[in-house]
């Protein structure tokens, strides 16, 4: 390798082989290489690689640009050549889903029936994610509020407090979301304060998150910026007391998003959505 086509100190390049979508591959990557801030990957990422041709390639790259190499490849041939290749180089290599599957093999006994991209299969978890998504697009921002029943979630917040964000991540995991803006001084849907079924949840963060990320929305789409009361902070602060003042009216719990990421927003809904559920199976029975 050339001088020229070493990263930087503070980088590295990071492989990522798969024979089917890489989505798996790719979250534990990144999860992994999170924990370390001061550095960061070159992701090199080669999906659907399932001949030795595609193989050359990717051995090619990793050839001109060593670095760590993770990989889920179900056919052994290129399985073998590939960590043969690495192991020859000096090059860090291991298969991501390998000890899962022997820890697996070990408590559950015989050998695994390996299947490229076994976990996209189009079963009734992939077509419940679809009616999900299909849903929660339908039900974003307030459309549609006389469907609300059917919803698993109904999300309350207002204007960028991550309401549509987390709707498409909880849809993406197979869970129906609504979601409704508050402003001050509009009513909510009528019969919002009925629902029994669905889980409903305000979002709420800082005065100072959401006026900045409504300043930064503003110059993003080039609009003026005036003293309007979207982005005037003792404004804000009173749409968020709003909001806080509803949810304690009716007794639905309140997540404050100010430091949380999208994934432990909805992981934090989730959690809440299985203890609501738990107690409506109590009630019935």
């Amino acid at each position: 390798m050339t001088d020229s086509a070493r990263p930087a100190e503070n980088y590295y390049h990071l492989h990522l082989v798969s024979d089917s979508t890489g989505e798996t591959l790719i979250s534990v990557a990144r999860a992994a290489a999170a924990q370390y801030s001061g550095v960061k990957p070159i992701e090199h990422i080669y999906p659907l690689v399932r001949t030795h041709k595609q193989l050359d390639k990717v051995l090619g790259d990793i050839d001109e640009y060593p670095g760590i190499v993770l990989y889920t490849l179900t056919e052994p041939e290129l399985r073998n050549r590939l960590k043969a290749y690495c192991l020859d180089n000096g090059i860090p290599v291991l298969s991501v889903l390998a000890p899962v599957v022997r820890l697996f093999q070990a408590y559950l006994g015989g050998a695994p029936t390996p299947r490229v991209g076994g976990q996209h299969q189009l079963d009734g978890e992939y077509f419940r994610r679809i009616d999900a998504m299909n849903f929660t697009v339908m039900h974003d921002d307030g459309q549609h509020t006389d469907g609300l029943e059917a919803a698993d979630v109904v999300l309350l917040g207002i204007s960028r407090s991550s309401k549509t964000p987390t709707s498409i991540y909880l849809a993406n995991r197979g869970i129906k979301t609504a979601n409704i803006p508050l402003v001050p001084n509009i009513p909510v849907p009528s019969g919002l304060a009925e629902l029994r079924r669905p889980l409903v949840v305000g979002l709420v963060a800082s005065a100072e998150r959401v006026v900045e990320i409504r300043r930064n929305r503003l110059m993003g789409l080039n609009a003026a910026q005036s003293n309007d009361s979207y982005i005037d902070r003792d404004s804000v602060a009173e749409e968020i007391a709003f909001s806080r003042r509803l949810c304690a009216r009716h007794d639905w719990p309140v997540i404050d998003v100010t430091r949380r990421s999208i994934e432990e927003t909805a992981a934090a809904i989730i959690g809440l959505l299985q203890e609501h559920r738990r107690k409506l199976a109590e009630n019935r029975g």
